[in-house]
């Protein structure tokens, strides 16, 4: 089905071979969306050792795969924290395409060393994740947004967090705060959005089959983690943006200000 045929949609972080990104992105183009997809290094300096083996080259990557669907796609290089960065960015999507609207909110810190109590995290590093996860997420929102209401359209805004958001675990605090704060950040634009037509959700995936991963598939670590996911598996990014893709159609227009979790129930909201 083609039902998002004649929409422009935004993927940020959307770089990576086995990431999320790219997979939402696909998911979007393969219903009949344009796709504009961002990433902040152009220098390739990101690129894992395993992608330059596989000859991947990040952002050009995903816009030559995309346009082989038959839609538009155009890759920009910018940084979510940077405000003027984000309003190019927003400019350009809108002038190249005549409007934008659908926005996931995707770029996100890599897994770093802030894992670690809070009395031994570092000061820079709580800053830099709250940057690129919460303000950046504002910022995209901010001025997309502004684009969505000119068009006279409506449009979908759906930010991607994490059951860590809900489950808060030791060790996670500044991930989990980030991705908090997104919840109440897309919540407040649900009520300040909704009469334009534009609903604004957020998924939050758990423990996802991806690059982010790799350094728990020792078979040890591996059991160990599975064992708290009732389900007894990792999700995968294709099942993540097929919800997505759903939330950006038109069966999903009276969903708005929600936070709908894929965790394989190992993070759950009782009946309330």
């Amino acid at each position: 089905m083609q039902e998002l045929a004649g929409n422009v949609a935004i993927v940020t972080g959307a770089t990576r071979q086995r990431g999320l990104g790219r997979a939402i992105a696909r998911a979007l183009a393969a219903a009949g969306a344009d796709v504009v997809v961002t990433g902040r290094e152009s220098d390739g300096s990101s690129l894992t050792d395993e992608e330059r083996q596989n000859g991947w080259q990040g952002l050009p990557s995903v816009v030559a795969e995309l346009q082989t669907l038959g839609v538009r796609a155009h890759g920009i290089y910018m940084d979510v924290r940077n405000a003027a960065d984000v309003q190019r960015m927003a400019d350009e999507a809108a002038d190249r395409f005549g409007g934008i609207d659908i926005l996931i909110n995707n770029a996100t810190y890599p897994r770093a060393a802030d894992r670690v109590p809070v009395q031994d995290l570092d000061d820079a590093l709580w800053r830099n994740i709250i940057d690129i996860n919460l303000t950046g997420t504002m910022l995209c929102s901010k001025y997309v947004s502004r684009k969505m209401i000119a068009g006279g359209k409506g449009g979908s805004i759906i930010s991607i967090s994490s059951g860590a958001a809900m489950k808060a675990p030791a060790t996670f605090a500044a991930y989990a705060a980030s991705k908090a704060g997104m919840h109440a950040l897309m919540s407040s634009l649900a009520e300040e959005l909704g009469p334009h037509g534009i609903t604004c959700n957020v998924v939050a995936p758990g423990f996802l089959d991806t690059a982010r991963i790799d350094t728990l598939r020792d078979p040890a670590k591996w059991e160990k983690r599975l064992s708290t996911i009732p389900i007894k598996r990792p999700g995968t990014v294709e099942e993540v943006a097929d919800l997505v893709r759903y939330l950006c159609g038109p069966s999903a227009r009276w969903i708005s200000g929600d936070v709908l979790l894929m965790t394989g129930a190992e993070v759950r909201r009782a009946a309330r």
